[in-house]
């Protein structure tokens, strides 16, 4: 179970937006730079002031850029915005917001710089093999336990809870791992769905 199968329903709730969005001439593409920028404003303050309390900002900024993402790929599907350009935009527009949302933790009082990098290249090869799967069998893989919603949920919260109880960076360390273990889970569980439906045994 992962938090990407209620998309549909996100999804149902932001369809008067897509369609207002489309009607003043607003393009999948835009939104996906939106998101993208957003994140990178706010690596940019979290690297700049790494202080437990800024980092509220990261479960307002997750939501916003989850909400950006599905708005993104319903213009593309459902307004016929579907381009080369958008699937490179998408996917490097992820991996370019993970880096700079997630790597400013690496700067919090008693956290591991090598842990979180772990964290930060596992994040990354979820997405890889993801679109991995896609090339063998045609459709993108979002299994999990640890996907791109799943992390936004918990370094949204992790985020929320070092500024409401500062204290709580003695468990920075813990956090990395736990996350670490699930990315892997959720690496080998992306591959093996990909092998699967490719008829490999």
């Amino acid at each position: 179970m992962t938090l990407y199968q209620i998309k549909p329903s996100f999804q149902a709730l932001l369809r008067p937006l897509m369609f207002w969005l489309n009607r003043r001439g607003v393009t999948a593409n835009h939104i996906t730079l939106c998101a993208m920028v957003l994140s990178l404003i706010t690596g940019v303050v979290l690297i700049i002031h790494p202080q437990p309390g800024l980092f509220v900002l990261l479960p307002v900024v997750l939501f916003v850029r989850m909400a950006l993402n599905a708005l993104d790929g319903m213009l593309a599907r459902e307004c016929n915005q579907r381009s080369r350009l958008g699937a490179i935009l998408n996917e490097t527009g992820d991996v370019i917001s993970d880096i700079s949302l997630y790597l400013p933790f690496m700067l919090l009082p008693q956290s591991s710089i090598p842990l979180v990098l772990i964290v930060v290249f596992c994040a990354l090869m979820t997405e890889f093999c993801g679109v991995l799967a896609q090339t063998i069998n045609g459709v993108r893989s979002y299994a999990g336990p640890l996907g791109k919603s799943d992390r936004a949920l918990v370094f949204g919260a992790w985020g929320l809870s070092l500024s409401i109880w500062p204290q709580i960076v003695a468990w920075n360390n813990v956090i990395w791992g736990v996350a670490t273990l699930l990315l892997l889970w959720t690496i080998f569980n992306r591959c093996r769905s990909a092998l699967r439906e490719e008829g490999v045994k």
